[in-house]
Parts: structure tokens; sequence; C-alpha cells
């Protein structure tokens, strides 16, 4: 490898850090999912079974290109998934249009 593709190499590694805390993860079955003209806001929610009010658990804002690539991303494992024969959720098949409309701008899953 020369000195070049070396330094072009070395230059795009990032070191990611994942806290005790965050590696925990948090549950959610709702995500909304609104935007403006320059981000994307994904919220995501724990609805209780019985319970009439449900807080957000976490927010994440994107870029629209992140979000486009986050898609991306979403749509390969997913389909990996698939692939596997694990189409089956909890409560039956599941049918994810592809494209996702996010014409409205508010969106759940």
């Amino acid at each position: 490898m020369s000195d070049i593709n070396k330094n072009n190499t070395e230059k795009n590694e990032i070191s990611i850090e994942l806290s005790e805390e965050i590696a925990e993860g948090v549950y959610a079955n709702l995500a909304i999912v609104t935007h403006s003209n320059t981000e994307f806001v994904l919220d995501f929610i724990r609805v209780m079974p019985g319970v009439p009010k449900a807080k957000v658990k976490s927010r994440i804002v994107l870029t629209p290109d992140h979000a486009k690539a986050l898609l991306t991303v979403l749509k390969d494992n997913i389909d990996r998934f698939d692939s596997q024969g694990k189409t089956e959720v909890a409560n039956g098949p599941i049918d994810i249009p592809y494209p996702l409309d996010f014409g409205n701008s508010k969106g759940e899953a």
C-alpha cells in the first residue's frame, strides 16, 4: 500500500466508544418520524398496554443525507434478516412497503 493510501485509510478510521448505560439500550415499541427541510427527527416511545400516556424514551435528529443512509443500511439488514427465513414476528408476518413514503412528514412503525 502506498503512503498516500495508508494515510487515507488511517484518516477514515474512527474509534467509537459505547458506555455501559448506552450499551444497555432502550426498549421502544413505537417510532414517530417527523421532518423539516433540514432534519429528520426520530422519536422512540414505549407504549404500555392500558396506559393512556407514553413518554419519548429517545430522540435522534439526523440530516436528510444521514436519514437516507440509515434507511439504506436498515433495508440491507432487514433483507439479510429475511433471507435467514426469520420473517415472522410475535404478531405474525409484517409487510413493510419499500420504498417508505415520508411524504406526510409523520410516520409510525
